[in-house]
């Protein structure tokens, strides 16, 4: 494996056709990424265009893996939650080239998506995954915790329905750790 880079991707016509490239390979070959089979291009398109668009005013973060000039892999993690839930973000849409998997690209894109969940102040994250050819030893391994499974959750790209994984794992600071949590309202004692 040559040497991976993993970077914050912003919008640009050469980074959404990559984008675009990932996704359709995924969905055409089985994986359950919210899309069905076939995916036009034009429709990958407005998706990456909107997600980074998304990144671009801070509520999402858009991590790619790159091989030289070609994105391989890619991660996000959804920040805009409920407000009461700004401890929490979401991994989505983890995908890698078919001609990069078994590389640990995934995993690298896993341990970024961590890092910039930290660096924004969360703490818990979740994400699915289809019961169906998904992701499940991967983020077992990461440790994750497996919540729940949900039956007949989606359809798979090809059709017919799959159940949903829910994981969750807890990251960085602890909310029961007020000193380091920057989330926290500490109040000063009347003198």
């Amino acid at each position: 494996m040559s040497r991976i880079e993993i970077t914050s991707l912003s919008a640009s016509p050469k980074i959404v056709d990559m984008l675009s490239e990932i996704i359709v390979e995924v969905v055409t070959n089985g994986g359950s990424v919210s899309f069905m089979h076939p995916l036009a291009p034009e429709t990958a398109k407005a998706f990456w265009n909107d997600s980074l668009a998304a990144a671009a005013i801070g509520k999402r973060v858009v991590l790619g893996a790159w091989d030289g000039e070609m994105i391989v892999g890619t991660v996000t993690v959804l920040l805009d939650c409920p407000p009461n839930q700004p401890h929490r973000a979401e991994i989505a849409k983890l995908m890698t080239r078919l001609s990069h998997r078994g590389q640990g690209i995934a995993v690298a894109l896993m341990h970024a998506a961590e890092a910039m969940a930290i660096k924004n102040h969360r703490n818990v994250l979740v994400l699915d995954t289809a019961v169906d050819g998904g992701a499940s030893a991967l983020y077992d391994g990461l440790g994750f915790t497996l919540a729940g499974v949900i039956p007949d959750y989606a359809l798979k790209p090809h059709g017919g329905l799959t159940g949903t994984k829910i994981y969750w794992k807890h990251i960085g600071y602890l909310l029961s750790e007020p000193a380091q949590n920057p989330l926290s309202r500490r109040t000063r004692k009347a003198e």
